[in-house]
């Protein structure tokens, strides 16, 4: 007995009823589902609007909804066209196999419902293509706006822009049509199939002219696509990371095994398309059935087989002659790509051979006048104790440098940072919704410390070690001292202070806040008992009950309908993290991962770095954004540190400075490198959006705050680790590379990473005038010497100009001397015995390793230590300065070692003498020697008891028994907190300590 396969027997007929009811679901679902789309598109909209950017926005959504369109309908009629040719020369008859034959029963069913089975595919494919083919928006803008890049590549002589506009858009669109092409045949495949144009009967079956035509013709035009794709891929071998090991681009075996082997692939698809062409008129498959078979097997013995052939036996066995060519065109497309150009580098050969000059080092005062001893990276916990005013306020785990203009008119590097507002350290009364966005909305204040100096040191004049001192000497612009005696002398003012948008703010999200009020009443939280209401002019109107309606389904908070916080002059404020709106407001551009505040004609202005990028450049080496700028900050990136996107790139520029209002939030984009033409390319896409370069000329207070950014730094020293070398059969060796040094000063850094690179004022090596540099050491590969050391300038007159001095003798690298420094051989040296019992009590923190050229040929390696006492409210304080000089001269001239309180200790210690006094300096003061004592804790006198009569010829009073009880406090606090290692405490005692005998002094001599 046989058993046939029943096939759907149609489908039950619905009522009016329940055909209502499924159009109401369909309405509904897609209601839920495009609705909250289509209300983030419009609170988009009112964001863009708000910054005055909506024409970027609107450009966008344009290009997106065409690409949209034009791709849906292209993809609809070439599958409507195949299911309509299919079913149009479908067989008048069809024979059934058997009484129960499936397909006839499935023919029935497409039958019946003819025009479901036709434009469903149709829209469902359209669809499909048009939301895909929207994301390329980016690719098709640049290609209808792209500018000549000037530099031709060596193989086609084609201008990079061709590779970075023209290419990527023609395999958008053949890879467009593959895909379609390959639906299309499926499609006609099963339509044939159902309705009897393709039949299957035992092991053969039979195939109706009009199904041949069609899968045939559709055969062959997908083969002349792949004839266009083998064409478009002989431009992709210069981009060719095939020898990533080595250097990206084509090599040896890819232009003359690969690219002869595209061309003759190309020429046997083109043949093979021919053949199924001709396969329509002589009514035969089997001819380009067999091409076809032709094909493959050239893909493989010519594509495949014959480059690893050529690769293993002639390329390899001599493969320093026979890419040298090659290495070339990468060494020359890699410093054009990455603007490492020899025109950019100023070459110092033989640093530290000869012996420097003891005068010269002596007059050096741009360089040790500004030795830097804050670390940005270990200060915040010391701003937070000393400057967070109140509980909600904080600071960034890394603060930013940056330098201002002295009283003197002199420069100098800052630590800097502004008093943000910190929703994780809201406590719990404060935590509900009102008080989170609507009553504490901002942040206050501009704190800076110079970084060549801390309040007063860690040893009193007599040598003596004292528990005070080593902190930052705040420079402070807030609502407490603008306006207030002394304030007009400070070297930063700010005229308004306050926070609206800053790193911390958008810590926590959602991160909006709701301000203005009807007749500017004051409801903000603003300082102590004070009031504010935000006047800044920008912001989203909630004066309507749309807006409000959609940010409250934006953020899921009802209370948007409901509070009545919320009024006709209330305006929104989010996205407040300026690299996030810089990003959002010029989606092109990839930001650096850190960004700084400035103080700019009064105002803080966060200043964010942009980068232009290129997929594909010829021969440009391939970075990974992220691998490259990854470092040992990352050990210490805390609240709102944040590392670059995943992407590889082969050209990167900063090509735009960008500004955002810390009150306003505004946001402005300035051309910066005014010959990037990827930034042109972007400028006539967004006309407007960016500013061009006259307009950052006409702010100069403005260009003195632009820095060179860390993460293109970190880039261009991964780069010139190898691209120093210019000859391509010593590249090809690697024997002169170079290396980025671990981080020694880490003690959780297992993984070895990098050694960041810091910021510091020092000698310009042309002008010897004080210069804000970027700099970092470099080793030998694989090796704990030191190599060179790489600097590039910041300020305007030579900003982007590197100087690479290169060690001529064997010298250490950052990881020895921080060992030589830190634990020195001669135990009987004071750092010794100082770790020893610093670690007993408390924890020593080591901060940033400098190495510093000064003079002609000195070397001189500066680490800062600080101590931080046990406990939860203590934060580090500068304990020491460590010094390491090596004058240069071979291993005659040995380093010498200091370990003192001051800079100046140090430098005597070591051998320097400055000829100007350093700043901040007594003196007066002793200097030390690096076999001083290790310093002891304060001794406190005994408690003072009053006499009977008073002592001393005083009678006892209640005044005289007061104070002495205070001193006795402040005698048992000071004893307590050296027990418990507390430095905070240890100074609050010596405070009242000093007042009480003050008072108690005036009490005797009256």
């Amino acid at each position: 007995m046989t058993v046939g396969i029943r096939g759907p027997e149609g489908m039950p007929k619905l009522s009016r009823r329940s055909k209502i009811l499924i159009w109401v679901a369909v309405a509904i679902l897609i209601i839920l589902l495009v609705g909250p789309r289509l209300l983030a598109i419009y609170t988009d909209w009112l964001w863009f609007k708000d910054l005055n950017y909506q024409d970027v926005f609107t450009k966008i959504i344009w290009t997106r909804i065409w690409l949209f369109v034009i791709t849906g309908i292209i993809a609809g009629a070439i599958v409507f066209a195949s299911l309509f040719f299919a079913f149009r020369w479908r067989p008048v008859f069809v024979p059934a196999n058997g009484p129960a034959d499936p397909i006839a029963r499935y023919r029935a069913v497409v039958m019946g419902h003819l025009r479901w089975f036709t434009w469903g595919p149709v829209v469902l494919v359209g669809l499909i293509a048009g939301l895909v083919a929207q994301g390329n928006w980016a690719i098709v803008q640049k290609f209808l706006h792209g500018t000549t890049i000037g530099y031709k590549d060596p193989q086609f002589h084609l201008d990079a822009g061709f590779y970075a506009w023209d290419l990527p858009f023609y395999r958008f669109i053949v890879n467009f049509l593959f895909v379609l092409t390959v639906v299309a045949f499926l499609f006609a495949l099963l339509t044939h199939y159902v309705f009897g144009g393709i039949r299957l009967a035992g092991r053969g079956g039979t195939l109706t002219k009009a199904a041949r035509i069609q899968l045939a013709a559709t055969a062959g035009i997908f083969l002349i696509l792949k004839a266009i794709a083998y064409w478009l891929d002989r431009y992709t071998l210069l981009s060719s990371t095939r020898k990533q090991s080595i250097f990206t681009g084509a090599g040896y075996t890819d232009i003359n095994a690969v690219l002869p082997a595209k061309l003759i692939l190309m020429s046997i698809a083109i043949i093979c398309a021919v053949a199924f062409f001709a396969g329509i008129v002589l009514r035969d498959l089997r001819v380009p059935a067999l091409a076809t078979v032709l094909m493959l097997l050239s893909a493989l013995v010519i594509g495949v087989g014959w480059p690893l052939i050529l690769e293993q036996f002639s390329v390899k066995p001599n493969a320093a002659a026979k890419e040298a060519e090659y290495i070339g065109r990468n060494i020359d497309a890699t410093k054009q790509a990455y603007g490492i150009t020899d025109n950019k580098i100023n070459t110092i050969t033989d640093w530290g051979t000869n012996p420097a000059n003891t005068q010269t080092v002596n007059n050096d005062n741009a360089t040790l006048s500004n030795i830097r001893i804050l670390d940005p990276n270990v200060l915040s916990d010391a701003f937070t104790q000393l400057e967070q005013n109140e509980n909600f306020y904080g600071f960034p785990q890394q603060m930013s440098l940056d330098r201002y203009r002295d009283q003197n008119g002199t420069l100098r590097d800052y630590v800097v940072s502004v008093r943000e507002l910190d929703p994780t350290r809201f406590a719990a009364n404060q935590q509900n919704w009102i008080n989170k966005h609507t009553v504490y909305t901002h942040g206050d204040g501009f704190i800076a410390a110079p970084a060549n100096q801390v309040d007063q040191s860690t040893t009193d004049n007599n040598g003596n070690s004292q528990q005070i001192g080593g902190k930052p000497n705040f420079l402070v612009s807030d609502l407490d001292t603008i306006g207030k005696p002394g304030y007009q002398d400070s070297p930063i003012q700010v005229k308004q202070p306050r926070i609206y948008f800053g790193e911390l703010i958008a810590k926590v999200r959602p991160d909006y806040a709701i301000v203005g009020a009807p007749n500017g009443e004051k409801k903000e939280y603003d300082n102590g008992a004070q009031t504010f209401t935000y006047d800044g002019g920008t912001g989203v109107p909630l004066n309507n009950w749309f807006n409000r309606f959609a940010y409250a389904v934006k953020y899921t908070e009802r209370n948007f309908l409901l509070s009545g916080a919320i009024n006709k002059d209330s305006k929104l404020l989010y996205n407040r993290d300026p690299r996030d709106r810089v990003k959002k407001a010029a989606p092109w551009l990839t930001v650096d991962s850190k960004t700084y505040p400035a103080v700019i004609d009064g105002k803080i202005q966060w200043i964010v770095d942009g980068y232009t990028t290129l997929d594909q450049f010829p021969y440009a080496q391939k970075m990974s954004l992220q691998d490259a700028t990854a470092d040992a900050q990352e050990l210490n990136q805390g609240q709102t540190g944040r590392t670059q996107t995943n992407r590889q790139v082969s050209y990167v520029r900063n090509s735009v400075k960008a500004t955002v209002d810390a009150y306003t939030g505004k946001v402005t984009l300035y051309q910066f490198d005014n010959t990037d033409p990827v930034l042109k390319t972007w400028m006539k896409v967004f006309p407007g959006s960016v500013k061009p370069r006259s307009d950052l000329d006409k702010n100069p207070q403005l260009l003195d705050h632009m820095r060179y950014p860390e993460d293109l730094f970190k880039i261009q020293r991964a780069l010139l680790a190898k691209y120093h070398v210019s000859d391509p059969q010593t590249f090809f060796r690697g024997n002169d590379f170079w290396s980025v040094p671990a981080d020694p000063t880490q003690p959780d850094n297992p993984a070895n990473l990098d050694q960041p690179p810091y910021y510091y004022i020092a000698s310009d090596p042309k002008s010897g005038k004080a210069q804000f540099q970027l700099s970092s050491a470099m080793n030998a590969l694989r090796r704990d010497f030191m190599a060179s050391q790489i600097s590039v300038g910041s300020d305007p007159a030579d900003y982007g100009q590197f100087t690479i001095r290169t060690v001529g003798t064997q010298t250490d690298g950052p990881t020895q001397s921080f060992a030589a420094m830190t634990t020195p051989s001669d135990p009987s040296l004071a750092v010794n015995a100082d770790r020893k019992n610093l670690e007993n009590t408390g924890q020593i923190i080591w901060g940033n390793l400098l190495t510093l050229p000064v003079g002609d040929n000195g070397i001189l390696n500066v680490l800062p230590m600080y101590v931080k006492a046990n406990g939860t409210a203590t934060y580090p304080q500068l304990y020491r300065v460590l010094m390491r000089y090596y004058a240069g001269g071979g291993k005659n001239n040995p380093w010498a070692l200091g370990y003192a309180s001051t800079v100046a200790q140090a430098l005597q210690q070591v051998g320097i003498n400055p000829t100007t006094p350093l700043p901040n300096q007594n003196p007066t003061q002793p200097q030390g020697n690096t076999n001083q004592p290790t310093p002891q804790p304060v001794q406190p006198p005994a408690p003072v008891t009053p006499a009977p009569g008073g002592g001393a010829g005083v009678a006892a009073s209640p005044q005289l028994t007061a104070v002495i009880g205070r001193i006795n406090s402040a005698l048992d606090a000071l004893q307590q907190a050296q027990q418990n290692g507390d430095y905070t405490g240890m100074a609050k005692a010596q405070a009242d300590l000093k007042a009480a005998t003050s008072d108690y002094e005036g009490l005797v001599n009256k």
